[in-house]
């Protein structure tokens, strides 16, 4: 066996060492010793580790493919990610402030997409075994709320009452104010018989809402995210941010960008995360592609307290991205696609005048590629802020303030 030393750490949470040889579960400076297959050092021996490795929090750490990065110090983490940010906005020749990261506590994701088969005698729910198909128990989970754990009895009896025994089902569950939304796919087609079933589990369990292939099957009650002044009920499976802390140091970060601006358009809206509580001080122009979400932030938006006037508009920014002169009057503006990032709409957004731009983004490649056309075409990049709610994943967040430059 061959020993390497590892140099950096790449995108995936591997250590890399010269060649390149990718070592899962290495940290950088560490000489480790495995057998060499292909380009993978499989089953590594860590000969000298590394002063930044640490025992993992869960007992799940090595069979779980939940979390990439529990053996490395929170230290590690946090100066990781902010330098994957660092090179991904330099790549395009960007340099700027980087605030400190904010990073989410353990046991606080909100919602898990849990995976569950039947087994002889009943089923197992929990996550993929790393780099497998295979699903693992995870009863000791520091990852997830408490509250979203305890529906793994439930994703249990779902997969014995609706799955097959050959293929899997997948069970997103979400804690909102009012209780667990859980939304199921992978299952059989829904009949009669099962739907009474479901109708048991439901009232058993005290859970909110249980969607089945994005029908929903029945709903106690409509369950209940507060995004600022609103109560918002989200469409089943909607996106939302993995953490309250999370969501809290994104929305915090876009106020401040925003700041005293009177007309404000967020792009890629989604359920009014930013465009509910921008509303509470700013006459907003919420633009979100998805249907069912546009509705949720509206409603939302009728019942909220204290709000001033909020237009929605369901538009693919991708195909139809909103044009400069629709964003003449606006004093700010807030952007948060999806990893993609919004090439078409960041195009024409080149074009305008708009002074502030709030850009989110969980994907600091898309990102600084982006923020590349916006600072070309006259905008400055003035500080961006680093948000892990992805904790012990190779995962991060970003909020970046652009103003024009004058």
């Amino acid at each position: 066996m061959e020993q390497y030393k590892i140099d950096r750490l790449g995108h995936q949470g591997d250590g890399i060492a010269e060649g390149p040889v990718y070592v899962p579960g290495a940290l950088p400076g560490e000489i480790v010793q495995g057998t060499l297959d292909g380009s993978v050092l499989r089953d590594a021996k860590i000969i000298e580790p590394s002063s930044d490795r640490v025992r993992p929090p869960c007992s799940h750490a090595k069979s779980c493919g939940g979390c990439q990065l529990q053996h490395a110090s929170d230290d590690f983490v946090a100066k990781w990610k902010m330098e994957v940010v660092e090179r991904a906005l330099a790549a395009h020749g960007i340099t700027t402030q980087m605030r400190p990261i904010l990073t989410s506590p353990a046991q606080s994701r909100r919602r898990a997409a849990f995976s569950a088969k039947r087994t002889k005698k009943a089923a197992i729910a929990g996550f993929h075994k790393k780099q497998s198909d295979i699903v693992i128990a995870i009863p000791n989970c520091q990852l997830v709320h408490p509250d979203v754990m305890a529906a793994l009895p439930l994703v249990e009896e779902l997969a014995v009452v609706g799955g097959s025994r050959k293929g899997e089902i997948s069970v997103l569950v979400t804690l909102t104010d009012n209780g667990l939304d859980l939304s199921v796919s992978g299952g059989k087609p829904m009949d009669d018989a099962l739907r009474i079933t479901l109708s048991d589990l439901t009232r058993k369990h005290n859970i909110a809402r249980i969607s089945w292939d994005d029908e929903i099957a029945l709903q106690r009650e409509k369950p209940i995210l507060r995004l600022g002044n609103a109560p918002v009920s989200p469409p089943p499976g909607a996106f939302l941010q993995a953490t309250k802390d999370g969501e809290a140091a994104l929305v915090a970060a876009v106020q401040e960008i925003v700041g005293s601006g009177k007309r404000v358009a967020d792009l890629f809206a989604g359920c009014g995360t930013f465009a509910l509580p921008l509303a509470e001080k700013a006459e907003v122009l919420a633009v979100e592609g998805d249907k069912a979400m546009t509705h949720a932030l509206e409603e939302g938006w009728r019942q909220g307290k204290n709000l001033k006037k909020l237009t929605p508009l369901a538009r693919d920014l991708f195909r139809n991205p909103l044009l400069p002169d629709e964003l003449a009057k606006m004093d700010a503006l807030v952007i948060d696609p999806p990893r993609a990032g919004a090439e078409a709409q960041v195009a024409q957004i080149a074009k305008s005048n708009v002074p502030v731009i709030a850009h989110v983004s969980c994907n600091p490649t898309t990102f600084a590629r982006d923020c590349g056309t916006l600072i070309a075409a006259g905008y400055q990049l003035d500080w961006v802020q680093t948000v892990d709610q992805f904790r012990w994943s190779t995962h991060v967040e970003v909020v970046g303030c652009l103003t024009k430059r004058k």
